[in-house]
């Protein structure tokens, strides 16, 4: 794009994605181009000079921070192209990763562009220059600190925070009135790059949840309430666990086998109504147009890479834009400046020596699947107020400081409900206290769990297990048992509150058995359910659990309800009224409601989604 320049051809794309309501564009300055270092060396391979080519570098802004005066001019013209076409822009500043293939200045090829002195110093003018020239453009309404940098080198956590704080506070030094975005993906808690090392230092957290390269999220079809759900459960994972706000920056079906275009177009409807309703401020489609036509690495490597655009080699729009561009279309018009933030019943307790993803992930499958929504918050954080907790598939010897551990159960005794359920290494102290059981032994088996709840009146739930464990209760109710008519989930009151334990690593089984969560062939959220998470603020609630329901509070008397398929199944339910009438329906996309007093009947077409008003009595 940028070596071979066409501004007619930036005009007609700018155009295009004008016209079909695209308002926020990526674009990405790329660092080769943009910053083409040239290491001279003298003899035996001492580093003499850095050179823009041949020609030294002078003390001219440009010179100081080697960059090419052409590729400037071009990128100011794509801001002005993009100002007349209202199209507000972030800027992926080192952009040195894209699509498979690194990037990175020839001066600086083969270092640790993350860790290396020279390399850092490079960065650091770069991004100076950029920044200190560009402030002014109206276009610009945020700056990132470039395209997936954790892709760029290997990093310890302490290396990775260092050199996000570096970039992040070099462009809040030149313009501290926009907001820097993560531009990371895959950030995981365990790792290097974590999401509450990037929350401390920037101001906006991102998700690029592809479900081909996220554990556990390639394993039903597209349009299934499984894969739908990634986006949203990651967002909000990582803006709960950072404590900023949080977008899904970067999205896509990587291509026609992954789906069709029809059903990519029906992921996406069903993914932007979960994303909305659950406060995930943004999405983007990767990317504008395809690549199918590139001969250049990475595209002549990476043929995942080449299908993904808006518009294919031809021009031609697909499903996907009209769905992006009629989702728009509503928001323009909603008659409600903002959505409020959902109601949240129950706070998720993670621990970074757990499968951090595995059990998040399958906590909000099930929550919402249970009518339950949920936030999260690590087990070493401050507990905030909720009216009920979970702490999922406890796996290590330490999952919750002794501390934390005791404020939980202080909340419990004043009234909150806590569940709890074991994977294969948990390990909790005074469990006889709190839960009320002794636990007798603990045997490893092959043997998978199969689980009659009462509640459930002979319906059989299996579920794997590496761990069998022999109980006795002694204050609690047992409350389901397995083939060995052995307890493994029980109940027990603790002061005010209850505390329900299962034996068995529910959240990874979910999270991790492909087609488990279709069609409710294995009700694993029913468990949730028998817990009772749901908030005393709640409202409504929904015959299928099939179908997900956020409540957001306008006022006193009034709020909202955003309904959803999360399936590509045609569903017919009812909506139960808990001290509130049915209003009006404000806005429907393919769901469809007969109110007739106090019963509330809907059909729902294939992920599709609707916003209703009550109004509390």
């Amino acid at each position: 794009m940028w070596s071979k320049w066409s501004e007619e051809t930036v005009r007609a794309d700018f155009e295009k994605l004008s016209a079909n309501n695209i308002k926020y564009l990526r674009i990405f300055p790329l660092w080769s181009d943009f910053q083409p270092l040239k290491a001279h060396y003298t003899c035996k391979g001492e580093l003499r000079e850095i050179r823009f080519g041949e020609i030294p570098l002078d003390r001219t802004p440009e010179g100081i921070a080697c960059i090419d005066p052409v590729m400037g001019s071009r990128f100011a013209r794509l801001l002005e192209l993009a100002k007349e076409f209202d199209l507000k822009l972030i800027v992926g500043l080192i952009t040195g990763w894209m699509s498979g293939r690194l990037l990175v200045p020839p001066a600086l090829e083969g270092k640790n562009v993350i860790t290396d002195p020279l390399a850092l110093r490079w960065e650091l003018r770069f991004v100076k220059y950029m920044v200190r020239r560009f402030k002014d453009a109206p276009a610009i309404v945020a700056w990132d600190l470039g395209n997936e940098c954790n892709c760029l080198a290997e990093a310890t956590k302490d290396e990775a925070y260092l050199w996000s704080a570096t970039i992040a506070n070099a462009i809040k030094c030149e313009d501290p009135s926009r907001p820097v975005v993560s531009g990371m993906h895959s950030l995981i808690p365990s790792g290097s790059w974590t999401p509450e090392d990037q929350g401390e230092v920037l101001d906006i957290l991102c998700t690029h949840p592809y479900p081909l390269f996220t554990p556990y999220c390639d394993t039903d079809p597209i349009t299934e309430e499984k894969s739908i759900l990634h986006s949203t459960a990651e967002t909000v994972m990582y803006a709960d666990l950072s404590g900023k706000p949080a977008f899904a920056e970067e999205m896509g079906t990587l291509g026609t086998m992954i789906s069709s275009r029809k059903l990519a177009a029906d992921y996406i409807r069903a993914a932007l109504w979960s994303l909305w309703a659950h406060d995930c401020r943004g999405f983007m489609w990767w990317c504008a147009n395809e690549q199918s036509h590139l001969e250049n690495t990475p595209y002549d490597w990476e043929s995942v890479e080449r299908e993904l655009g808006f518009f294919d080699a031809t021009g031609k729009p697909k499903p996907v834009l009209d769905e992006i561009s009629k989702f728009a279309s509503f928001i323009d018009n909603f008659e409600y400046l903002k959505l409020p933030r959902r109601i949240t019943d129950a706070v998720c307790i993670l621990s970074k020596d757990q499968d951090t993803w595995a059990a998040a992930y399958g906590s909000f499958i099930l929550a919402k699947k249970a009518g339950v929504d949920i936030g999260f918050a690590y087990a070493e954080d401050d507990i905030p107020d909720a009216d009920a907790y979970i702490l999922p598939c406890v796996d290590s010897g330490h999952p919750i400081y002794r501390s934390k551990l005791q404020t939980l159960l202080e909340k419990v005794k004043n009234g909150a409900t806590l569940f709890i359920s074991l994977a294969s290494n948990g390990l909790l102290s005074g469990t006889e206290e709190y839960a009320g059981i002794v636990f007798e032994t603990r045997s490893r088996t092959a043997e998978p769990c199969r689980i009659t709840p009462k509640a459930l009146h002979g319906t059989v739930i299996s579920v794997e297990r590496e761990i069998e464990y022999k109980l006795t209760p002694t204050t609690a109710e047992i409350l389901a048992t397995d083939q060995n008519n052995n307890p493994v989930f029980c109940s027990n009151s603790y002061g005010n509150g209850k505390v329900y334990l299962l034996t068995c690593p529910l959240e990874y089984v979910c999270a991790k058995t492909p087609g488990i969560n279709i069609g409710n062939q294995t009700p694993l959220h029913e468990f949730y359910r028998i817990a009772n998470l749901k908030s005393k603020a709640r409202r409504l609630s929904i015959e299928s659990a099939e179908l997900g329901i956020t409540e957001h509070i306008l006022n006193e008397s009034e709020r909202l309800a955003v309904i959803i398929n999360y399936t590509p199944r045609k569903l017919k339910s009812a909506l139960k009224l808990e001290s509130c009438r049915f209003d009006r329906v404000v806005y429907a996309d393919g769901i469809s409601f007969d109110s007739n007093g106090d019963t509330v009947k809907l059909e729902a077409n294939g992920n599709c989604g609707a916003i209703v008003k009550l109004v509390t009595l």
